[in-house]
């Protein structure tokens, strides 16, 4: 799998994970408390501001990773314009770009063993009733590695359309999308079986 982690090294990435992670849930609070234009045009700005800090190179992967919300901004942008409740909209695609382009910075910094080891944390005092938390855990750091190759794989059949057509792809990649995914999901599958899965000394997750 590929790792989100930016290619740039940055001052970010010496940080705790758990701080980065509790700044993350505060800012994502804020954006829903301070509903304003102005509040979220600023907190917009402070966003692309975080990513230009560290250079060319990890602003542009940066905004390389948020261009996947394309689709949803469309929709969300194209139903607002047709209730005419712009403002409305134009206020949720800022908060929706901001909070996914902060927690896509957090990714970018922080090493996935980090993010893990914060996850365990947090899930103690579910091991302290027996329960088992390891599956938790996997299951959270496949679904950050698996993200960038999912879309690869939009990206590359979008090109093989554009390559075979000249009308945009639209849902005639969704079936052949979703098989890719579903492939993926079986080699991770028969991945985790050929380790033993996830059960551990006592048995009590088998990852099947």
């Amino acid at each position: 799998m590929i790792s989100l982690t930016s290619p740039v090294r940055t001052r970010a990435h010496s940080w705790p994970a758990g701080a980065k992670l509790g700044a993350l849930a505060v800012a994502g609070i804020a954006l829903f408390v301070f509903d304003t234009l102005p509040a979220q045009l600023g907190a917009f700005a402070g966003m692309l501001g975080l990513y230009a800090l560290p250079g060319r190179l990890f602003l542009r992967t940066g905004i390389e990773r948020l261009w996947m919300l394309w689709p949803f901004v469309a929709i969300i942008g194209l139903f607002h314009l047709v209730t005419q409740t712009w403002l409305e909209g134009l206020l949720i695609l800022l908060r929706l770009v901001t909070a996914v382009g902060l927690a896509n910075l957090v990714t970018m910094t922080t090493p996935l063993d980090d993010m893990i080891a914060v996850i365990r944390w947090l899930a103690t005092p579910l091991r302290r009733f027996g329960l088992n938390t390891r599956a938790l855990e996997l299951s959270i750091a496949l679904v950050i590695r698996i993200l960038p190759t999912l879309i690869d794989n939009g990206q590359r059949l979008t090109q093989s359309w554009r390559a075979r057509s000249r009308r945009r792809p639209g849902w005639q990649i969704v079936m052949p999308f979703t098989l890719l995914a579903l492939d993926d999901a079986e080699h991770m599958a028969d991945a985790l079986r050929a380790r033993g899965g996830l059960v551990d000394k006592k048995g009590d997750f088998d990852g099947t």
